[in-house]
C-alpha cells in the first residue's frame, strides 16, 4: 500500500486535493468542481491500472465472517472499522475496472440530470430557487431595502443602539425575501455601514451586526439553503430509514417507525422559522446591551417626529394592543368553542376506513424486539390491545359505498354540527376590522365616522352569516347576502387605507411584509408547495418594484394596485367556486364566477407585463434578469459538477468507506458531532452549494439513518454553516463585507466585530441542542 494507506484513503485524498486546488486556482467554482471530478478520476484510474492503489476488503467467504453473520449481525453493518480482526484480501480499487466504472458513471449522470435538472420530480422544487432568487434580487435592486432601512432607523434610532437594531430587523426582512447570504451582506453593507459610521457607531459593532444579519438568509425561510437542503434531506431520510428498518428485521420504515419516513421543504420551512427569529432576537439584544454598556460607541439618533400626530399612551394601548387582542382572541375563542370553523358538510359516496393500531403487530420476532426497543414496551402493549379489539370486531373496516339513506343521514348530522360562522368569512372580516382599528390608532385626530361605518359593516357581515347563511347556501347567494356588509366595510377600509398611507412606517413596511406573509403563509399553512409560493413572491416583488418606480417618476401606481386586487379576486373565486365548466351540469353562478376569474386572470397577466415594462423602461429589469440568470445557472452548474464528483467518490468505494467509518461509532451523537465539526471546517473553503451537493449526500445516509429528528438535523446543519460563514479568518460573509466596506474600516475591525456574534451563533446552536422543541414545535402544531 502506498504510504501505508488504503487505496480508498489515497483516492479520497486525491479527490479533495483536486477539488481544493481547483477552487484556489481562481477558476469559476461551478466549473472547477466538474474539472476536479474529471482530473481526480483520471489520476485514480491511472494509479489503479498501474497497480499502485490496493484496497483491503473483508473476505466474506471465511468462517469468521460466516460465524459473525450467524450470530445475528446484519451484513450491512460489518466493516473493518468495527471488526478489525476479520480476514481481508487486497484487491484493485475499481472492482470491475475503471472502464466499467466510467461507463456506469456516464449513464448515471445522464439519468440523474434528467431526473433532477430537466424532467424529473425534483425540477419543480428546484424551480423555487429561480423564483426566490428573482424575488430577492428584485427587492434589492428596486431600493425597497433602502426605504426599509431608512424607516426602521427612524423607529429604533432614538433607542440605545437603535440603528444597529434596525439593521438586524431589515436584515431579517431581506433574509426572508432574498434568502441569499452574499446579496444581503453586500446590500446591508452598502446601505447601512456609511450611515452607522457617520453617526459615530463603532466600526466593530457596525460591521459585526451587518455581517451577522446578512447570514440570516441561511436560516430564515424562504431560504434557498433550506430549499436545496430539503430536496436532498427528503430522499436521504427516506432511504436511510428504509435501510435502518431492514437492519432491524422489519419489512419497511413505516412498520418500524410507526409513521412514514417523509420530510418536505415546507416542513423544514416551518422548522426554521423559530430558530431564525431566535437568532435575530439574540443579535438585536446584544446590540442593545452593548449600547447600554458603551453608549459612546452606539449613540441614539435624534430624528424627526411622526409628522406632528400626537398619540397618547391610552390611545396606543387601546388601538394597537387592546383592539387586536380582542379581535384575534375573540376569533380564536370562537373557533375553540365551535362557533367559527369549516362549514363544509359534503358527504362522500364511500365510508371512511376504520383506524388501525398505532403500530403494526403482525411482524417477525426480530422486528418485534426492535420495535419494542424503539417505541417502548408500553406503546407496544397498547398496539397489541388495539389490534386485538380490531380483530374481535371483525378486523379493520374497509371503505364501502354508502346508501342514499346513509348519505342523507350523514348530511343531516354534518349540518347540525356545522359552525354558525364559516372560517373564510370570519377571518376575512376580522382582518378588515384590524385594518380599521389600526387606522384609528395611527391617526386619532382624523374624523372616525367612516371607520365606524366600516366596523358596522364588519358586525353586520358576521350577523348575516349567523342568521341568513347556512352550510348549504351556495357561494353565489352568499356573496349577494354579504354584498351590503362588504360595501360598508370597504367604504371604511378605503378611508383607513388613506390614513395608513400617511404613516411612513406602515407605508414602507406593509407591502414587503404582506408579500413575505403571503409567500410563507401559503407554505407554512400547507396551502401550496414552495414552487407556486415562490412564483407568487416573484410576481409580487416585480409589482412592488414597479410601484416604487412609478412613485419615483411621480406617476400613478393604480394599475399595479388594481393588478394586486385582480390576483386576490382570482384566488378567492378559485377557493370558493367550482370552476370546472366541463361538467355536465354547471350552475349559473359557477359560470359567472368562471368568467370573472378568467377576466381577473387576463387582467393580472396584463398588469404583470405592465410592471415588467415599467422596470424595463427604467433600466431595472435587465440587471435583475441578468443577475437572476447568473445565480441560478451557477446553482445548476454546481449541481451537475457536484454529481460528477460524487460519482467519482462512489465509483472507487469512497462514499461507502466514509459511511462505514462513521457507523463504527456506537453513539450517533458522536457521529453527528464529527459531521458538524467537518461541515464547520469545510465551510471555511466551500460555499453552501458545494457542501450541500458534495458532502451531505456522502454523510447524509448516516446522520439521517438514526433516531434523531430529520428536521432538527437539517436546521442544525444550516445554523452550523451559518456560523462557519461568520467565523474569522475565512468566513464568506466577512469577504463579502470587506469588498464593500470603506477604506477607514479595516479587516481587523471586521474580525473583532464579528467575534461576539460567532459566540452568539454558538450559543444559539447550544440552545437548539438542549431544546430541540424550538425546531419541532411549529411543524408539530401545524401538523405537517
Amino acid at each position: 500500500m502506498l504510504f501505508g494507506l488504503d487505496g480508498v484513503e489515497i483516492g479520497l485524498i486525491i479527490v479533495f486535493l483536486c477539488l481544493f486546488g481547483g477552487i484556489l486556482s481562481g477558476f469559476p467554482v461551478a466549473f472547477a468542481i466538474g474539472g476536479a471530478a474529471v482530473i481526480s478520476f483520471a489520476i485514480i484510474a491511472g494509479l489503479d491500472s498501474a497497480g499502485v492503489l490496493q484496497h483491503n476488503a473483508i473476505d466474506r467467504g471465511t468462517d469468521a465472517y460466516r460465524a459473525l453473520i450467524d450470530s445475528g449481525v446484519h451484513p450491512d453493518t460489518v466493516s473493518s472499522f468495527r471488526y478489525p480482526d476479520l480476514p481481508t484480501y487486497a484487491g484493485p480499487l475499481f472492482d470491475r475496472g475503471w472502464e466499467i466504472a466510467l461507463d456506469r458513471n456516464i449513464a448515471f449522470i445522464v439519468n440523474r440530470m434528467n431526473e433532477r435538472v430537466f424532467a424529473g420530480q425534483s425540477i419543480e422544487t428546484l424551480l423555487a430557487v429561480l423564483m426566490f432568487v428573482l424575488m430577492g434580487i428584485t427587492l434589492e435592486r428596486s431600493k425597497i431595502a433602502n426605504d426599509l432601512l431608512t424607516t426602521m432607523a427612524k423607529v429604533f434610532g432614538p433607542l440605545p443602539g437603535g440603528l444597529a437594531v434596525s439593521v438586524v430587523v431589515v436584515g431579517a426582512f431581506l433574509a426572508a425575501s432574498t434568502g441569499i447570504v452574499g446579496a444581503t451582506v453586500v446590500t446591508m453593507g452598502l446601505l447601512s455601514l456609511p450611515t452607522m459610521l457617520r453617526n459615530n457607531y463603532s466600526p466593530e459593532l457596525a460591521t459585526g451586526v451587518i455581517a451577522a444579519s446578512g447570514t440570516l438568509g441561511q436560516i430564515i425561510p424562504p431560504s434557498i439553503v433550506i430549499v436545496l437542503l430539503g430536496t436532498l434531506a427528503g430522499d436521504l431520510y427516506s432511504a436511510a430509514q428504509e435501510q435502518r428498518a431492514q437492519e432491524a428485521g422489519c419489512s419497511n420504515a413505516l412498520t418500524y417507525l410507526g409513521e412514514s419516513a417523509v420530510v418536505s421543504v415546507g416542513t423544514l420551512f416551518q422548522a426554521a422559522l423559530l430558530p431564525g427569529i431566535m437568532l435575530a432576537v439574540l443579535y438585536a439584544t446584544y446590540a442593545f446591551v452593548y449600547a447600554l454598556l458603551k453608549p459612546h460607541k452606539a449613540p441614539p439618533l435624534i430624528l424627526d417626529d411622526n409628522g406632528g400626530e400626537v398619540i397618547t399612551r391610552n390611545e396606543a394601548l387601546s388601538w394597537f394592543l387592546g383592539a387586536p387582542v380582542a379581535l384575534i382572541g375573540g376569533l380564536i375563542l370562537a373557533g375553540t368553542l365551535g362557533f367559527v370553523g369549516s362549514q363544509d358538510v359534503s358527504v362522500g359516496s364511500y365510508s371512511q376506513r376504520s383506524e388501525s393500531a398505532v403500530l403494526r403487530t403482525n411482524v417477525s420476532a426480530q422486528c418485534q424486539a426492535s420495535m419494542i426497543d424503539l417505541h417502548g414496551q408500553e406503546k407496544w402493549d397498547i398496539a397489541v390491545s388495539q389490534q386485538q379489539s380490531i380483530d374481535d370486531a371483525g378486523g379493520v373496516q374497509e371503505s364501502r359505498a354508502l346508501t342514499e339513506d346513509e348519505q342523507a343521514e350523514q348530511l343531516s348530522q354534518n349540518i347540525a354540527t356545522a359552525p354558525v360562522i364559516g372560517t373564510g368569512v370570519g377571518v376575512a372580516f376580522i382582518l378588515l376590522a384590524l385594518v380599521l382599528t389600526t387606522a384609528r390608532g395611527v391617526k386619532p385626530s382624523a374624523d372616525p365616522r367612516k371607520l365606524w361605518v366600516g366596523l358596522s359593516g364588519v358586525a353586520l357581515g358576521l350577523l348575516v352569516d349567523v342568521f341568513l347563511i347556512s352550510p348549504l347556501t351556495t357561494p353565489g347567494v352568499t356573496i349577494l347576502l354579504l354584498a351590503v356588509p362588504l360595501v360598508l366595510t370597504f367604504y371604511g377600509c378605503k378611508y383607513a387605507t388613506f390614513l395608513l398611507g400617511q404613516n411612513q412606517l406602515l407605508r414602507v413596511v406593509f407591502p414587503p411584509l404582506i408579500l413575505i406573509i403571503a409567500v410563507l403563509g401559503s407554505i407554512l399553512g400547507g396551502i401550496t408547495n414552495p414552487t407556486p409560493a415562490a412564483a407568487l413572491g416573484a410576481g409580487g416583488a416585480i409589482m412592488l418594484a414597479a410601484f416604487r418606480r412609478l412613485r419615483d417618476e411621480e406617476k400613478s401606481g393604480k394599475m399595479v394596485i388594481m393588478t394586486s386586487f385582480a390576483i386576490v379576486i382570482m384566488i378567492l373565486i378559485g377557493v370558493n367556486f367550482d370552476l370546472r365548466v366541463s361538467r355536465n351540469d354547471v350552475p349559473v353562478e359557477d359560470w359567472i364566477a368562471f368568467i370573472v376569474a378568467q377576466c381577473a386572470y387576463l387582467f393580472s397577466i396584463f398588469g404583470i407585463l405592465f410592471a415588467c415594462w415599467v422596470l424595463f423602461r427604467g433600466m431595472v429589469l435587465t440587471p435583475i434578469v441578468r443577475e437572476t440568470a447568473k445565480v441560478t445557472s451557477m446553482v445548476f452548474t454546481i449541481l451537475i459538477g457536484s454529481q460528477l464528483l460524487n460519482l467519482v467518490v462512489i465509483s472507487f468505494g469512497g462514499e461507502h468507506y466514509i459511511q462505514q467509518f462513521l457507523r463504527s461509532f456506537d453513539s450517533e451523537i458522536q457521529v453527528f458531532l464529527i459531521v458538524m465539526l467537518v461541515l464547520f471546517v469545510l465551510g471555511f473553503v466551500l460555499d453552501f452549494l458545494e457542501i450541500i451537493y458534495i458532502v451531505i449526500p456522502i454523510v447524509g445516509p448516516v446522520i439521517y439513518g438514526g433516531t434523531m429528528d430529520p428536521k432538527w438535523v437539517t436546521i442544525m446543519i444550516a445554523v452550523n454553516l451559518q456560523t462557519s460563514f461568520l467565523t474569522p479568518p475565512f468566513g464568506f460573509a466577512l469577504f463579502y463585507l470587506r469588498g464593500v466596506a470603506p477604506k477607514e474600516v479595516t479587516t481587523g475591525h471586521i474580525y473583532r466585530g464579528i467575534i461576539p456574534f460567532v459566540f452568539i451563533q454558538v450559543f444559539g446552536l447550544l440552545l437548539l441542542w438542549m431544546f430541540p422543541s424550538v425546531v419541532t414545535i411549529v411543524p408539530n402544531l401545524i401538523g405537517h
